[in-house]
């Protein structure tokens, strides 16, 4: 029975970081189009930071994030262009984040997957112990 328990502990550890890395994912990708004036710093993407666990789980250690100065872009109708029509954009790939985005996905799948398997584990233990 210990087994289904660990399974559900790992699992769930699985989802909270894969659920941490789409939450930043998403934040990353409705800022990608984000500008401000040269006078401000760029949106800075968040990048999710993983740690292993001695029992084998994950654990997020925290977040690192791209840099403040990010891209300067020329888009001199902007209202927030300054004297020479420049402006400051996140330094975000969208593809990048797209892969990301699809690696967070299947792994929060796995961890819902094994979540499942791991509670019919235990479902079947108890209808054999109650003589079903």
């Amino acid at each position: 029975m210990s087994g289904a328990f660990e399974m559900l502990r790992i699992a769930n550890t699985g989802l909270g970081a894969h659920q941490t890395w789409l939450d930043a994912l998403g934040g990353n990708i409705a800022n990608i189009n984000t500008v401000r004036s040269m006078n401000d710093s760029a949106y800075q993407a968040k990048f999710v930071v993983f740690q292993p666990r001695q029992d084998g789980g994950v654990d997020v250690a925290g977040f690192a994030e791209s840099s403040a100065e990010g891209r300067v872009t020329s888009m001199p109708d902007n209202p927030l262009a300054d004297a020479d029509g420049y402006v400051r954009a996140p330094d975000v790939d969208m593809s990048s984040e797209m892969s990301q985005l699809i690696m967070a996905q299947r792994g929060y799948q796995s961890s819902v997957q094994v979540t499942k398997t791991a509670q019919d584990t235990y479902n079947a233990a108890l209808s054999i112990g109650e003589g079903k």
